[in-house]
């Protein structure tokens, strides 16, 4: 079963999906992240799904709890490359990804996730 590949550049991570995913590779892909954003090897991930012709409603829910999952172990999340047909079926079947910060591309999803982790690190209080 292949994994989807999650790469590191500083701070963040990178997951381009570029298959349609199973189920198990969907968990694989959750625990994958988890794992390495709470042994401290990055502080946010940027997910690209521009590869994907199709989200299912159990991917949307997936994503959506591994962002929640993120979150609380003090992480944040990007979602990039969403086509359009994608979005709009996701409304209609009532599975919209909530609370999802998101960005056209990779680019601009990268700069995104930069720009609130520079904004998080300015709201910590100094030590002294």
């Amino acid at each position: 079963m292949s994994r989807v590949p999650i790469l590191r550049l500083g701070r963040i991570l990178l997951a381009s999906i570029q298959f349609d995913l199973t189920d198990d590779q969907v968990l694989l892909l959750q625990e994958d992240i988890l794992a390495l954003i709470s042994r401290g090897k990055a502080d946010g991930i940027v997910l690209d799904v521009t590869g994907l012709d199709v989200i299912d409603s159990y991917v949307a829910r997936a994503l959506n709890e591994t962002t929640r999952m993120v979150r609380l172990i003090g992480g944040e999340v990007v979602l990039t490359g969403m086509q359009p047909i994608v979005a709009l079926t996701l409304v209609e079947i009532g599975r919209e990804i909530i609370g999802i910060d998101a960005a056209i591309d990779l680019e601009a999803g990268v700069e995104k996730l930069r720009n609130v982790l520079r904004e998080r690190d300015e709201d910590l209080p100094r030590s002294a």
